[in-house]
């Protein structure tokens, strides 16, 4: 059995959740906004709390590991640190484009061969952050950061369907006009994704080192200088 407390922070929404053998038995979310900073805390807290009512022992931390927001992946980052030190249990990192993959293709339980999935987080403007794997979710391209155009998937589309997802894939419906081409809406990388994965890595011993550890920020943070700013 394994208890594992599991956190987001890849993207706009702000999600933690306890799993107990890959079953969800607690989460906590909010969607939208940059608020990871004043709710994660809380979150975690109250998951906590929730953990000691029910005389659980909580035996690692899983989390969302990027590509995605720099500032949402370093909050998340820094909390699941310090609470590995604090409770001295392991420290989980999952892809977070693989995550999302896992979560569609266990939602559609396709039987045809020739059907690809590609998560897609939303990197400004036309690029997105992508990868693209198969059905058993062996990953057939790894993860890049993309500029989208009309003849991005072409050589996929050659050979079957695509499923796209994310908040990335909704800029790219007017750029990607395939009739192979599949849109998945309203899928964000949630807490709630990662037991399945987390739960795998747990029992197979893959932990990763907690001091050393860093998100995958795919690109590195550019600091921008407001417009108005008095000199």
């Amino acid at each position: 059995m394994s208890c594992i407390l599991n956190i987001e922070t890849s993207t706009q929404s702000c999600s933690v959740a306890l799993s107990l053998d890959s079953r969800v038995i607690f989460d906590r979310i909010i969607l939208q906004g940059s608020s990871h900073a004043a709710n994660l805390g809380i979150f975690v807290l109250e998951t906590i709390e929730f953990a000691k009512k029910k005389n659980l022992m909580i035996e690692a931390v899983a989390i969302s590991e990027g590509p995605g927001s720099y500032t949402g992946l370093r909050i998340g980052a820094s909390l699941a640190k310090g609470l590995c030190y604090g409770m001295e249990i392991p420290l989980i990192a999952v892809p977070t484009l693989k995550i999302m993959a896992r979560h569609v293709i266990d939602s559609l339980q396709v039987d045809e061969e020739n059907i690809y999935f590609c998560p897609m987080i939303d990197a400004r403007r036309m690029e997105v952050y992508s990868a693209v794997y198969d059905k058993n979710l062996l990953p057939l391209r790894e993860v890049c950061s993309e500029i989208i155009n009309e003849n991005s998937y072409n050589s996929y589309f050659s050979k079957g369907k695509i499923c796209f997802f994310g908040d990335g894939a909704s800029k790219c419906k007017t750029v990607i006009n395939s009739k192979n081409a599949l849109f998945i809406d309203n899928i964000s990388p949630l807490a709630t994704m990662i037991p399945p994965l987390a739960t795998k890595a747990f029992h197979a011993g893959e932990f990763v080192d907690t001091a050393y550890f860093e998100p995958f920020y795919l690109k590195e943070f550019q600091a921008t200088v407001a417009k108005n700013r008095l000199l």
